[in-house]
């Protein structure tokens, strides 16, 4: 059996750097049992073959749950969270240059009677500002073994591995007292951390000049934009020669693959269904790391706490709170996530409003929709010199669309049926820090799994399944058609209702096939414009400009702002707000401005 070891420490401690360190690719992100927070489960295999099971507990500042992050890790700490094991052991990760407010959490950690390591990480930080600590005279104090690190280099993690392999000695137990009381706390930390010579490290003279510029209320707000447009028109630019790159590499796979197979409906299957469908999504794969590679940078950095400063003056105005930017902000990745990041939110009525906005941020899986057809009608142009081309304001303008209607739903809510008084916000600002580069290595990593597994699976079997049903029924031992496959029958079924809004029978087909995650209309209409002898060797952008007018892609563009077209987002929302009431409204809500932008996109244009 396994030893496991929960990793726990406040927020911006660098506990999860500390863990990403010690496993590396040997880790998997689950949910806990009955919740929707998020578990991360890793192994460390250590010189003797033996193997360490770690758990990356959410961030906590204290065993008091106000929120369900904060619940998991106390449940989980106390043996009481079913199907994950109690702890054999605690690393207490605390950041050293900001030792008297994260020794807080020491005494109700310590007082479990776990075998623990106290871990004060970011070492190096603390040592270039002159800052000291004697951990031998804090162990002394705090009756466990104590560590001084710095996960983001890698210095110390050997006394950490130390004690997890058993050969590190641990100090005589002393009575810790459980304190609830916050200036008893704070007395008690600042009179532990004296008797261990605690010296706190000089203020980092570039956090507060920085932030002399990032949080003035006009120049922050004007940087934030400034680098909100530099990310957008880089994805266009920078991501096009990997774009062409990885569909290079399609084409040439699939026409050596098409050469090997000689039996037609095995061909048509593999080339037509899976390389036309699949490939046409992984194309896109650049375009979604590259946002997430800058959405990295930003928050390992320490600017998005900023930004969420910047943002709660906005967010005030919707009778929203700060702590809503950061779910709001991750829904540009996935609504997914987003939706459990809002277990941070103590207000109910916050969080639901939060939770049905969400889905109206633009998630990665719109991107290569928007990308698509954005590329296929709008050449691109210089509108601001390098800063800001024609492609990427269009997708701005689409991520800007998105982002005012989330505004204007947040304020019917919290104006009608989500009243509720404003909350305050408070936020602990993290120091700058330069990203480490193992730490966006192995968050793009996650990234390019969670894209690839989707592409392996949800697209690849609605590919294959619309391949069916493009080849039935059967005419003397021959497809039909597409127009007159079953495929083609169900595009004609909703052709009239989606007509009004410039779209056809194709693009029915895929609006169809999105439900079960946004990204797979790409997918359909590959395999569609594949299978289809006049559009075939066209090319899946030139068959769409072809297919679709300029008034009608616009529609196509709206309509995807607006609709919630993923029944993963559908079902997450079920579990968080406990009944199907919420997510039927959001999705009839979604569906109808959806419907209602697109006819008036289309007909104002058309």
């Amino acid at each position: 059996m396994p030893k496991v070891v929960a990793l726990v420490g406040p927020p911006n401690s660098g506990k999860s750097t500390l863990y990403n360190r010690l496993t590396g690719l040997r880790q998997k992100v689950a949910n806990f049992p009955g919740v929707t927070v998020e578990q991360h489960i890793g192994e460390l295999r250590l010189a003797d073959g033996r193997v360490v099971t770690l758990i990356d507990l959410p961030g906590v500042y204290s065993l008091t749950p106000r929120s369900e992050d904060e619940e998991v890790t106390r449940d989980v700490l106390l043996g009481h969270m079913t199907a994950v094991p109690r702890p054999d052991a605690i690393l207490l990760v605390l950041d050293s240059t900001n030792l008297g407010r994260h020794l807080i959490l020491a005494p109700p950690v310590l007082s479990l009677g776990l075998p623990a390591l106290v871990v004060l990480n970011m070492a190096d930080d603390l040592a270039d500002r002159g800052g000291d600590v004697d951990t031998q005279a804090l162990a002394r104090q705090l009756g466990a073994p104590v560590a001084l690190v710095s996960a983001a280099r890698g210095d110390g993690v050997e006394t950490v591995v130390d004690f997890l392999a058993g050969s590190m000695g641990v100090p005589a137990p002393v009575e810790l007292p459980v304190l609830q009381d916050i200036p008893q706390c704070r007395e008690w930390a600042a009179r532990i951390g004296r008797h261990a010579s605690y010296q706190p490290p000089a203020p980092p003279l570039w956090t507060s000049r920085l932030d002399k510029l990032f949080l003035h209320p006009v120049a922050g707000p004007l940087i934030f934009l400034t680098v909100v447009v530099a990310v957008f028109q880089s994805i266009f630019t920078w991501a096009r020669p990997l774009m062409n790159g990885v569909q290079t590499l399609i084409t040439l796979s699939g026409g050596w693959v098409g050469h090997i197979i000689t039996n037609p409906a095995l061909h048509s299957l593999i080339v037509e269904g899976v390389w036309g469908g699949v490939g046409s999504v992984l194309v896109f794969l650049p375009q979604i790391l590259l946002l997430f590679l800058f959405i990295g940078i930003l928050e390992d950095s320490g600017y998005l706490a900023r930004a969420a400063i910047i943002a709660d003056r906005t967010m005030a105005r919707v009778g929203l709170q700060g702590k809503s930017f950061i779910p709001l902000l991750s829904a540009y990745a996935c609504a997914v996530p987003a939706i459990m990041a809002t277990r941070t939110i103590e207000n109910k009525r916050d969080r639901f409003a939060t939770i049905l906005i969400a889905p109206l941020m633009t998630c990665s899986a719109r991107l290569p929709v928007y990308t698509l057809i954005i590329a296929a009608f709008i050449p691109e142009r210089p509108l601001a010199g390098a800063l800001l081309g024609s492609r990427a304001a269009a997708l701005l303008a689409l991520y800007a669309l998105g982002f005012a209607a989330a505004f204007v739903t947040a304020r019917i809510l919290k104006s009608s049926i989500l009243k509720s008084e404003s909350a305050s916000f408070v936020l602990e600002m993290p120091p700058y820090r330069w990203p480490t580069l193992a730490g966006l290595g192995l968050r793009l990593l996650d990234r390019s799994k969670v894209f690839l597994r989707r592409a392996g699976t949800v697209i690849l079997a609605i590919t294959v399944l619309l391949w069916a049903l493009a080849h039935l029924p059967l005419k003397d031992g021959v497809a039909p058609p597409i127009e007159e496959s079953l495929a083609g029958a169900l595009g004609h079924t909703v052709e009239p209702v989606i007509r009004p809004l410039g779209f056809n029978w194709k693009i029915g087909i895929g609006l169809i096939s999105s439900l079960a995650a946004r990204e797979v209309i790409i997918g359909t209409l590959g395999t569609i414009y594949g299978m289809d002898g006049d559009a075939r060797s066209l090319g899946l952008q030139k068959a769409i400009h072809l297919d679709l007018s300029p008034a009608g892609a616009v529609s196509l563009l709206v309509f995807f702002a607006f609709a919630m077209q993923c029944m993963s987002t559908i079902a997450v929302v079920r579990r968080e707000t406990g009944s199907w009431k919420w997510p039927a409204i959001q999705f009839l809500y979604m569906g109808s401005i959806a419907y209602a932008g697109s006819f008036a996109a289309y007909q104002l244009l058309r």
